[in-house]
């Protein structure tokens, strides 16, 4: 499974950005889909996370929940992470993730298969 992030830049506090994340090599709905994100100088965190297609369920982050929401576009095999309300705590790279059973939702280490990271950057 490959991943490529996009969709990062530069938006002021209060606004919005949709973070992509394509994959090829396999098909995403057999997958756990999952955005993290790292801040200078902190440990990578978890953001948002889908269960495979079949039972899908979306997880979120306390810190992000009501404003970031998780999607997915089978036919494009692209997740998505629409970002509203955007704060300057949000200023992080973010990652997508795939694994087909990860250990534990929430964690990093759970997951096998990484994009390279998009930069979020929010101005107050």
């Amino acid at each position: 499974v490959q991943l490529q992030a996009s969709g990062g830049g530069l938006v002021q506090a209060g606004g919005s950005l949709r973070l992509s994340c394509a994959g090829s090599g396999r098909t995403f709905s057999e997958y756990f889909m999952a955005w993290f994100r790292q801040a200078p100088g902190k440990e990578r965190e978890f953001v948002a996370a889908s269960s495979p297609a079949g039972s899908r369920i979306d997880y979120y982050a306390d810190s992000v929940k009501g404003r970031f929401t998780i999607s997915r576009d089978g036919a494009k095999n692209t997740v998505y992470l629409q970002m509203s309300s955007l704060n300057a705590e949000d200023t992080a790279v973010y990652y997508c993730a795939a694994d087909v059973s990860p250990a534990r939702v929430r964690w990093p280490s759970g997951y096998d298969y990484w994009g390279q990271g998009t930069q979020v950057t929010v101005s107050s």
